[in-house]
């Protein structure tokens, strides 16, 4: 970078004004067009300007610094959020500071703590769905904030997920097409204070069998920790009358189930056949290709940040608003055809 490039120079080279450039540094795109957004990026980038960030913090009151305290980074969905709300964010000149509660609600308390003192501008959050005090802290503080692939009882806010219940149903349906009646489901543990995600699976399971006049059995539906998968897969199994389907509840337990397939030589989907909710990478490179209900990770990411922004703008939190995404069918060759010919025994 020349250190004597200054805004000028963007606006000039760009063919726009200064305070339009200013408007764009500063994220604030309302009266602005697609193309001169991308002009002024593309300017930018040439350049390689970067704004005095401690000047412009100190004139606007703001950091331009935005928190993303994430429950677990396990979770594919998790990670390819985080990379859609660093882009979006990166693009309008805000940097991120991402921390991992590793599924602990005090290390997250100390976490919204420790950037509260940072005066980052916003944060988003994805809780670990145990405690509801730091949020409220955020609200009494007035930090804008946006929840992520969870809700909290008690809190009123901004919060995106996947219209869970509608994923299983799916996965359900699509199982039923091919012939399947023996329906089981594997999801990590429901604490006290069940997670979202996994409590809606397990009612969306339960609906979704009764609505395709299923019987609903219990020894079916096992919800276990991530060690405790390959055994439970084991004794589903072993029963009687065991499954001839399985849903795994999310990426983690999808995983567990075919490492633990591997180990018992299990033949997919001959034996079993399976569907994984959140499309994990791994599933489209395993043989068989595992057939799975995909979130709009990215999409659900970048509409975070673009909530959030807002909300940092206005300096107000706006109405408590849940955001439900659609899930997708993505298929591959891990559900058999029950009763047809051999040629054509996998839906595809």
């Amino acid at each position: 970078m020349n250190s004597k490039t200054t805004i000028n120079d963007v606006a000039r080279l760009a063919g726009v004004s200064k305070s339009t450039v200013s408007q764009y540094l500063n994220g604030r795109f309302n009266y602005m067009s697609e193309a001169t957004r991308e002009r002024i990026a593309k300017v930018i980038g040439d350049l390689d300007y970067r704004p005095n960030g401690l000047a412009r913090s100190l004139k606007q009151n703001r950091t331009f610094l935005v928190g993303i305290i994430v429950a677990d980074l396990n979770y594919s969905l998790s990670i390819t959020c985080i990379q859609a709300i660093e882009n979006e964010l990166q693009d309008r000149g805000i940097q991120v500071i991402i921390c991992n509660a590793d599924e602990n609600p005090d290390k997250e308390a100390d976490y919204i703590e420790t950037l509260l003192a940072r005066q980052v501008d916003g944060l988003i959050l994805f809780p670990t769905g145990d405690v509801s005090a730091p949020y409220q802290q955020l609200l009494e503080a007035g930090v804008p904030f946006v929840l992520m692939d969870r809700l909290l009882e008690q809190v009123t806010a901004r919060s995106i997920l996947l219209d869970n219940e509608m994923a299983v149903k799916i996965g359900i349906e699509e199982l039923v097409r091919a012939g399947h009646h023996a329906i089981g489901m594997i999801t990590l543990p429901l604490t006290a204070q069940p997670i979202t995600p996994r409590k809606e699976r397990v009612s969306g399971y339960r609906r979704a069998m009764l609505e395709a006049g299923l019987p609903l059995r219990e020894e079916y539906l096992i919800s276990v920790s991530a060690e405790e998968v390959a055994d439970s897969l084991e004794q589903l199994l072993a029963l009687p009358e065991p499954p001839t389907a399985l849903l795994a509840g999310n990426d983690i337990v999808l995983g567990e189930v075919l490492k633990a397939a591997n180990r018992l030589k299990l033949t997919i989907p001959e034996q079993l056949s399976i569907i994984g909710i959140d499309a994990a990478d791994f599933a489209e490179v395993y043989n068989p290709a595992i057939t799975t209900i995909k979130q709009p990770a990215y999409e659900m990411g970048s509409q975070a940040a673009r909530i959030l922004l807002a909300s940092i703008e206005d300096r107000e939190t706006g109405l408590p608003i849940t955001y439900r995404f659609p899930p997708a069918l993505q298929r591959g060759e891990s559900v058999l055809k029950r009763g047809c010919p051999k040629s054509d025994h996998k839906m595809n």
